[in-house]
């Protein structure tokens, strides 16, 4: 079983909290070994949320031991309990316990000002991090050590993760669930909180897999999710339709209608998107080109040039 642990600081905000927990609750429910565990930083068994909702029957941190398949989340709380020294050093034996938990090989992930928490540590220092926008300065200037990325979503580096705040923690929460459980099960939860798909560690902006679902028609959703799975054997409009059980005549036209984009300008996005991904994973230009439905490497270049105002610097080059 493995265990994903959430801890409850004071005046915690509810949803970089609540956000994750639901994320992995409905991974229990499709049926993975997962068990949910509260814990309090100080001892306490019960602890008032910023927004006035009490947790109780807290578990303290240290009746809690991880191993490398456990996840340890710190959410966000009000800004002026990290900024107070007095109450940093009220939980020095909770962040020397957290880099123990960090060295037996356990996860751990920070959302929105639980970042200052978790770089109290140590386990930053020299790695990248993020946190919420409004705080941006006042991080650099306490941890100059780390390196903050202040146009991502989330991080991740050598186990340990941060997130932005308040949504992004559910987007590192999808993230992780991919990482573990593979891209279905990420889907199929994103699908089931009207999330349709997480955003990537990498992007600053809406997704492909976000910026279009925002709409009510299931038979687009539908197939969208059928795009999304089967990049790799490049679906016709044809066998979209019969996917959908639509004429491709009225598939084209309400795709457009409903999406804003024509399928195939749809497609294109998806490629391109999975293809930065797999390419920034070190992977072969032949390999890609396969996985995203493409029959050559030339294929693959021709899309990534007509897109390279959004491409990393490393992936540039690969059209040249």
């Amino acid at each position: 079983m493995q265990q994903i642990i959430f801890a409850i600081p004071p005046e915690v905000h509810l949803l970089d909290i609540n956000g994750p927990a639901h994320i992995f609750y409905e991974a229990k429910e499709y049926g993975v070994d997962v068990e949910l565990q509260f814990v309090s930083l100080n001892g306490t068994s019960e602890i008032k949320s910023s927004a006035g909702l009490h947790f109780n029957q807290l578990v303290p941190f240290n009746q809690v031991e991880l191993s490398e398949k456990d996840v340890l989340f710190i959410p966000g709380l009000e800004y002026h309990l990290i900024s107070d020294e007095t109450f940093i050093e009220s939980i020095r034996p909770f962040l020397d316990w957290v880099t123990v938990q960090y060295r037996k090989g356990a996860h751990i992930c920070s959302v929105c000002t639980g970042s200052f928490i978790l770089a109290e540590t140590g386990l930053l220092n020299h790695k990248i991090a993020t946190t919420h926008w409004k705080y941006f300065d006042a991080f650099s200037q306490k941890f100059p050590n780390i390196s903050l990325e202040k146009d991502r979503l989330f991080t991740s580096s050598k186990n340990i993760h941060s997130s932005a705040g308040v949504s992004s923690g559910i987007d590192l929460s999808l993230f992780l669930i991919e990482q573990f459980f593979g891209t279905k099960l990420a889907l199929d939860i994103a699908k089931e909180v009207v999330i349709y798909f997480r955003r990537s560690a990498s992007d600053p902006q809406l997704s492909v897999f976000l910026q279009y679902r925002n709409h009510l028609d299931q038979r687009i959703h539908n197939a969208q999710d059928y795009l999304t799975h089967n990049l790799s054997d490049a679906p016709t409009a044809e066998e979209l339709a019969n996917q959908v059980h639509m004429s491709k005549r009225n598939l084209t036209r309400l795709f457009k209608k409903t999406v804003g984009i024509t399928i195939g300008k749809y497609l294109e996005k998806l490629r391109v998107e999975k293809a930065i991904s797999l390419l920034s994973e070190g992977n072969k230009v032949d390999f890609v080109a396969k996985q995203i439905g493409l029959k050559s490497a030339n294929q693959l270049r021709s899309i990534l040039k007509k897109h390279q105002n959004i491409l990393p610097a490393e992936i540039s080059s690969l059209d040249k």
